[in-house]
């Protein structure tokens, strides 16, 4: 599905929304190449998917089947991110469960900012970045070999983002974006198992920090080795929301309609509006068990003698505890004690006689 406004969607900041404009964006993808035929890639604020979506149209373009995965917490650019991209969810991105390794590209423009202060917190040490937390939070998802490409303002990579940087990726390139509005960086690494951080590399992205890398822009023609995102062995992984609000539930069962049980129901549960027809002989304990399990003695019932209940039959399982003695050749007696299960009927209704019984509970056992 094409994009309703590419443009314009980019060009509002809300709730600290700074989203990728269009020349970052297009250097960004030239950048890019694949390296399997089914990759999987992932935007955790994917705002309302222009970005994401553009990224993949691009990946799809050197040969791949590409599956675009987005997180949005706002509401009105989650859906419009839900009808451009395969799969979106609107939660905060505390909530939703991802697996580790299951993408392959970590595509991140996280809120910028600070996270409000903790006013009973003790210690010298302020409040966490944003940039900081979204980063942690989610760039294990990426798979060992994966491609991270993460957008913040250059001023937040000091000493603990670069390390964390450089502890967890090779190939690590710093360039500011071509648009400066909110003096963004552009970032590019190839995941690693964690290992001690390269001093240099470190040292490099702490002065990148400071701004003494501002004249590093962002290539229009990228002529250095590109970023090949891999394939994704193994299984779809685990991406959804631990909390799901109504819309979304209903949206979720309208896209699965076609592979669920619904349209089939009449099929499997239809038989149970038929008219129940009569046993040949009369129902014994154990027949009028299994009706009642079933759930087929309901209703509305009317004696002889007019009193009527409206009746719901049930059964439970109860215990039976019996006691056997045995003596053995020396005199000794042991006690032995059985419980045996047994299935009793209950038959529970309201009583809905005319009279000072009305509205009584009555079991019948």
């Amino acid at each position: 599905m094409a994009l309703i406004f590419p443009r314009l969607a980019r060009n509002f900041v809300k709730n600290g929304y700074y989203p990728t404009d269009q020349a970052t964006l297009e250097r960004i993808v030239a950048a890019l190449d694949v390296a399997g035929n089914e990759l999987r890639i992932l935007d955790p604020c994917c705002g309302e998917g222009a970005a994401l979506h553009q990224v993949r149209e691009a990946l799809t373009g050197c040969g791949a089947a590409v599956q675009a995965f987005g997180v949005e917490f706002d509401a009105e650019r989650a859906w419009h991110a839900k009808s451009v991209l395969d799969l979106a969810i609107h939660a905060d991105i505390q909530d939703v469960v991802l697996t580790p390794g299951s993408m392959g590209l970590l595509f991140l423009n996280p809120p910028y900012g600070d996270v409000v202060a903790d006013r009973a917190q003790t210690g010298d040490k302020g409040p966490d970045r944003l940039e900081k937390i979204f980063f942690r939070r989610t760039f294990q998802t990426l798979a060992f070999g994966g491609v991270l490409v993460l957008i913040v303002p250059y001023y937040v990579l000091d000493a603990e983002f670069a390390g964390l940087l450089a502890r967890n990726f090779d190939r690590i390139r710093f360039h500011m974006a071509p648009e400066q509005q909110f003096k963004q960086c552009v970032v590019f690494g190839v995941r690693r198992r964690s290992d001690r951080p390269e001093s240099r590399t470190v040292s490099a992205l702490i002065a990148a920090g400071k701004g003494e890398a501002c004249n590093q822009v962002l290539p229009e023609c990228w002529t250095d080795e590109p970023y090949a995102v891999p394939e994704i062995a193994g299984g779809e992984g685990r991406f959804h929301a631990v909390r799901i609000d109504a819309a979304q539930l209903a949206a979720e069962v309208a896209r699965l309609h076609a592979h669920s049980l619904w349209p089939q129901f009449r099929t499997h549960f239809g038989v149970t509006k038929g008219a129940h027809r009569p046993p040949l002989t009369a129902m014994g304990r154990w027949h009028l068990a299994l009706a009642l399990a079933a759930g087929h003695a309901h209703g509305i019932v009317t004696a002889g003698s007019g009193r009527t209940l409206l009746i719901k039959g049930d059964t439970y399982k109860d215990k039976v505890r019996s006691v056997e003695l045995s003596e053995s050749p020396d005199g000794t007696v042991s006690e032995t004690v059985i419980l045996t299960d047994r299935f009793v009927p209950v038959i529970r209704g309201i009583d809905f006689t005319p009279g000072p019984g009305f509205g009584s509970i009555v079991t019948i056992q």
